[in-house]
């Protein structure tokens, strides 16, 4: 049997391929693929051609799904099981240069029986929507752990796409009441205040001075600085970083989500001055239980996040939509159409 997969074979050369149906051995799980989002990760890939580790390149890791098949050695999933996959478990990396990819019908994915947190099982409560948002829900509330959220904080994000509307959602979720969002986009921005954020649109007016009034002022030797505790930066922006390193406030917690492809300056005597808290975050470590929990309290309103959704067989359309970040945030395609 012949099904399609989507792979990239150069540098913005992506294809609906048709290849032969996955087999799993005893410790596999076979997914029968309902959603899977479009990543800026992926648009990345596209890009530079994939990774070079598997040629053509597999694509496709923000999956929900249902067991169509199982290896006699994994014992923590039955057929028919809906499940959210972890594509970054069992040394999979499931879209990301790995052998499988999940823009497919079906995805096979190896050593589920040594991890089975590799397949988590979902409840019925769940909607595939919600599900297929696991993945960058976990990336986004990795993010805020690492700034160590409190719900007594006050935090700005920059970066009204998925992962930042994700921050915003998870902090929301994690009791937080004063988060603001900024970004260029009218229409990321609106959906960011759909979710509950404070928005200021980048480049129209002093950002600093909008933080003062809405987190209040502290004072760096006798210059007004915001009282901001949290710096979400989810843009990849050389400028944006080096504008939060210079605006905020003693001891703020600074969290680079994005991915930055040039070099930053940073000025360590700034960074003494302020006693500045930076770090990064990279992907969920254990945050796909909770995730797939606060899902379930009915906590998280995904909804704003997700703008369209494409059929499988119309993946080309699904990329054009996903490009256009002004009319566009989280694409969904349905695998199964």
């Amino acid at each position: 049997m012949s099904i399609p997969q989507v792979r990239i074979h150069g540098v913005n050369d992506v294809r609906v391929d048709t290849v032969e149906m996955p087999r799993i051995s005893a410790d596999d799980v076979l997914v029968q693929v309902s959603l899977c989002g479009i990543c800026g990760s992926d648009l990345g890939y596209i890009s530079m051609g994939g990774l070079g580790l598997t040629q053509p390149m597999p694509l496709g890791h923000e999956l929900v799904g249902t067991v169509a098949k199982k290896g006699e050695n994994v014992r923590h999933l039955a057929i028919g099981d809906r499940v959210v996959v972890n594509p970054m478990a069992g040394g999979n990396s499931i879209g990301n240069g790995g052998a499988e990819g999940a823009f497919t019908p079906y995805l096979a994915v190896k050593n589920a029986a040594k991890a089975p947190d590799s397949v988590l099982k979902i409840t019925d409560s769940l909607s595939s929507e919600q599900a297929a948002m696991v993945e960058p829900l976990s990336v986004a509330l990795h993010g805020c752990h690492q700034g160590r959220a409190r719900a007594s904080d006050k935090a700005v994000i920059f970066g009204a796409g998925p992962i930042g509307l994700c921050a915003a959602i998870c902090l929301k979720y994690l009791g937080l009441k004063q988060t603001i969002v900024v970004d260029r986009s009218d229409y990321r921005l609106a959906a960011a205040q759909r979710i509950g954020a404070t928005t200021f649109k980048a480049d129209n007016g002093d950002l600093a001075a909008f933080l003062m009034e809405q987190h209040g002022k502290a004072d760096i030797m006798g210059m007004p600085v915001p009282a901001t505790d949290i710096y979400i930066e989810a843009t990849g922006a050389k400028a944006v970083f080096e504008q939060v390193l210079h605006t905020a406030n003693t001891g703020a917690r600074v969290v680079v989500v994005g991915l930055h492809k040039q070099p930053v300056q940073v000025d360590l005597a700034n960074v003494l001055l302020r006693e500045l808290q930076i770090t990064g975050s990279m992907a969920y470590p254990d945050e796909f239980p909770e995730v797939i929990a606060m899902l379930a309290s009915g906590g998280a309103d995904i909804s704003p996040v997700i703008s369209h959704k494409f059929p499988l067989t119309h993946f080309n359309d699904a990329l054009i939509q996903a490009r256009n970040t002004d009319e566009a945030i989280k694409v969904m395609v349905d695998c199964q159409a």
